[in-house]
């Protein structure tokens, strides 16, 4: 069963509420049906996203800027860490519990490289929602220059 307009648009509203407390991101807006955060520090244009794709919901990553993504690339495979390894220590620190999220890197259809996880339940909890969400943020954030040095 899916969301209504108006469910749809009160879970959105919920989890930017969320993402406002937490004061990691630039702009924060909702598109339709779909919230965007901007990652304030990025060396180019990068949007943290929630959105329902393929009959679910997922949480995003998405910059047109492949030289950005491919920072990010870059560091992983640098440091070594799996992305779902750095992205559940987050969402344990921020109080969810372990497990590895699955994380999709693509570059989609509409030319955005694209990281995203899917979410539990339609709809997923507004909770799991908006910790997926800044784990996303806290996770990226030490990632290539998705928070840039000031000196450049």
């Amino acid at each position: 069963m899916s969301m209504t307009q108006t469910a749809t648009e009160s879970f959105l509203a919920s989890v930017r509420d969320a993402a406002i407390r937490a004061g990691v991101f630039g702009a924060i807006e909702m598109v339709g049906p779909m919230l965007r955060c901007a990652a304030p520090a990025a060396a180019a244009e990068a949007w943290y996203r929630l959105r329902r794709e393929e009959g679910r919901w997922w949480v995003e990553l998405v910059t047109p800027d492949r030289w950005l993504s491919e920072s990010v690339e870059s560091d992983l495979m640098h440091y070594g860490d799996p992305i779902e390894e750095l992205i559940e220590e987050e969402l344990v620190n921020l109080g969810g519990r372990a497990g590895r999220p699955q994380v999709q890197h693509f570059r989609s259809e509409d030319l955005l490289y694209t990281f995203r996880t899917p979410l539990d339940g339609d709809p997923p909890s507004e909770e799991s929602a908006s910790r997926l969400l800044l784990a996303y943020e806290a996770a990226f954030r030490e990632l290539g220059d998705i928070e840039a040095d000031e000196e450049e």
